[in-house]
């Protein structure tokens, strides 16, 4: 297993981390790669990485999905990242063949922080 440390600068925000991962599965002799945060306030997802609009419109949904002012149970002020960290995911899973991610095209690999700014922790195994 791997560690990989990510910084975020803001309160929510979208992190691409695919070439931090990629560069882990170099000349690894595995198959399939499962990421995991161990954070409740944030997620993993695997989406487009040529249009940062995408990735905008995603957070933007988010948000109106789960916005920051509504009347949470939850009073420390991150409930909203919490619901928004459940409907994203904490792990994603990605098959290597010759030491490369098979990610799509145009696909990547995105660490989605909602209660930022903040240093996470990503975990990497390799099978």
């Amino acid at each position: 297993m791997f560690e990989v440390r990510v910084k975020t600068s803001n309160r929510v925000e979208a992190v691409n981390i695919t070439d931090k991962i990629a560069d882990l599965v170099k000349e690894k002799d595995a198959r399939l790669l499962h990421i995991f945060v161990p954070h409740t306030t944030c997620g993993l997802m695997i989406n487009e990485d040529a249009d940062p609009n995408v990735v905008k419109d995603i957070l933007d949904s988010l948000e109106r999905v789960a916005p920051r002012d509504h009347s949470y149970r939850h009073t420390e002020g991150n409930a909203d990242s919490h619901v928004k960290s459940v409907i994203v995911g904490s792990s994603v899973t990605v098959p290597v063949s010759s030491g490369k991610l098979l990610l799509g095209t145009w696909q990547g690999i995105f660490l989605l922080e909602f209660d930022g700014p903040r240093e996470r922790r990503v975990l990497v195994t390799l099978l």
